[in-house]
């Protein structure tokens, strides 16, 4: 199965602080919006970035009618909506806005996640990683939400 997969800024970041950045080429295809790629280079590209296959893409944010997203969650969105493909994002705004428009969304989590299910992480890596992004990052992801994404990994 090809896997494809749209990201906004969230999952760059939040990735590269914890030096995971190399699980999103558990993808097959990566997609960076333009304006995503230049709101991730405001705050310096992040280490590892320039070490991805991804593809660098326009899009016409316009499309997506949602005045609280930024511009790059809603390029992202238009972008998944277009090309049929996953969304990657952390943000609960452009989770809803993406799932209303029927685009199959997955966060953080859900990033390591697949990294285990592709065999790219060993369980305890995994669950070690989504911990991390509870502690280590900018990221504000609840016990819980953390808790469900280990037992996602039990479950597979």
């Amino acid at each position: 199965m090809t896997l494809a997969a749209v990201s906004d800024a969230g999952p760059l970041i939040h990735l590269a602080e914890i030096d995971s950045l190399e699980l999103l080429a558990t993808f097959d295809t990566l997609l960076v919006p333009k304006t995503v790629y230049e709101e991730v280079e405001s705050g310096g590209v992040p280490a590892g970035l320039s070490d991805l296959s991804y593809e660098l893409i326009e899009a016409d944010e316009r499309r997506v009618d949602e005045t609280e997203l930024d511009a790059g969650e809603r390029a992202a969105i238009a972008i998944a909506k277009d090309r049929s493909v996953v969304l990657l994002t952390d943000d609960l705004a452009a989770r809803e806005a993406a799932s209303d428009a029927g685009v199959d969304v997955h966060g953080t989590v859900g990033i390591i996640a697949l990294g285990y299910g592709r065999e790219v992480l060993d369980k305890d890596e995994a669950k070690s990683r989504m911990r991390a992004l509870q502690r280590e990052t900018s990221l504000f992801i609840s016990e819980t939400v953390i808790e469900r994404g280990i037992q996602m990994l039990d479950e597979q």
